[in-house]
């Protein structure tokens, strides 16, 4: 199994692979890091995806480790991670916008609550919210709109949503994690940036195998970081419970080293509406041939994220729904991956 001594430990841990690695070495990674079973070995070696829920640190705290062979190259992958129009076809896509460069209000158009939110919002305040805002800008919306004006205020409560979204996104692009605010929906207050450095400050595995990517991660946009790609685009997401709206930051590095080129995508969450406080995605592309003869590449994907709701007697039940939805939507998704990549063979 993995130690999973903290989240972003486990959720990096598939960047210690390069390019020349071979089946027979990722076969010892699969069932003595991972703690896959022989028929999940060869489900993945048929082309099967298996998604496994690993250890974590805290309840709070959710970690999926996925894999698939994919015969497609991982250039071919990356250009798909940004692509959306082929995202949209993925399992649990809702929507998705572009975001441009610079950032306009116009690129969030489609970035809008459910009803049920905005029914939540009137009575939101700091430490009881069934929505999940930074705590100027739940602030901000009570004093400045008009609850009493009828059907009018969901168009009024949305222009002001896709402008607080808009200014967290200018803010990171200027002054990175700090710009992401603190979380005071429930009673404890989440501090973003203090988290995601505490998760990924405590990582062994990253510092030794892409310290430039983990300080890149950390630290945009005051560094710099060779043969990277980034961009910016939001979501409406559901994983079978509430309808999610999430800001994201995508970054597509491709890091070389004596076991060849490894491609990385890394997609980092700047804000959402439910559940995820904090969410980081790392999958890396392993080019290989397949025990069958195929040749492709293990696409590795390790999903983390850190969420509320899920400590206590009733929290412990909902993690068990969550984690379960998670698993299975982690699935889907890399078997709707492959099938997109495969498709265009």
């Amino acid at each position: 199994m993995i130690k999973a001594r903290t989240l972003a430990g486990v959720m990096l841990a598939g960047a210690l692979f390069g390019s020349a690695q071979t089946t027979p070495e990722l076969r010892v990674f699969f069932k003595d890091q991972v703690g896959l079973s022989d028929d999940q070995i060869a489900m993945i070696a048929r082309g099967g995806a298996v998604a496994k829920v690993l250890p974590s640190q805290r309840p709070s705290e959710i970690v999926v480790f996925g894999a698939v062979f994919v015969n497609a190259t991982p250039e071919e992958y990356v250009r798909f991670a940004f692509d959306l129009d082929r995202l949209r076809r993925l399992p649990s896509y809702l929507g998705v916008g572009r975001i441009s460069d610079p950032p306009t209000l116009a690129d969030l158009e489609g970035f809008a609550l459910e009803p049920e939110d905005l029914r939540d919002l009137k009575t939101c305040k700091p430490g009881k919210c069934a929505v999940q805002l930074p705590t100027e800008a739940m602030q901000e919306l009570q004093r400045s709109l008009d609850w009493s004006s009828g059907p009018g205020v969901a168009s009024q409560v949305n222009d002001r949503i896709q402008r607080i979204a808009l200014e967290v996104l200018r803010r990171y692009q200027a002054e990175g994690n700090s710009a992401l605010g603190i979380y005071r929906d429930n009673s404890h207050p989440f501090d973003v940036d203090a988290e995601l450095r505490s998760l990924l400050g405590r990582s062994e595995v990253l510092p030794v195998y892409l310290p430039a990517l983990s300080r890149y991660v950390l630290d945009y946009p005051n560094t710099t970081l060779a043969n990277v790609e980034s961009s910016f685009y939001w979501e409406r997401v559901s994983f079978g419970l509430k309808p999610t709206l999430r800001l994201n930051h995508v970054v597509a590095y491709r890091s070389a080293g004596p076991r060849g080129a490894a491609q990385v995508v890394a997609v980092k969450q700047l804000y959402a509406s439910h559940y995820f406080q904090l969410a980081l995605d790392i999958t890396e592309c392993i080019p290989d041939i397949s025990p069958y003869g195929i040749k492709g590449f293990y696409l590795i994907s390790l999903r983390g994220s850190t969420q509320q709701g899920l400590t206590g007697w009733k929290g412990t039940l909902l993690r068990r729904i969550v984690v379960g939805r998670i698993r299975s939507a982690q699935e889907k998704t890399l078997i709707a991956v492959k099938k997109e990549l495969e498709e265009r063979q």
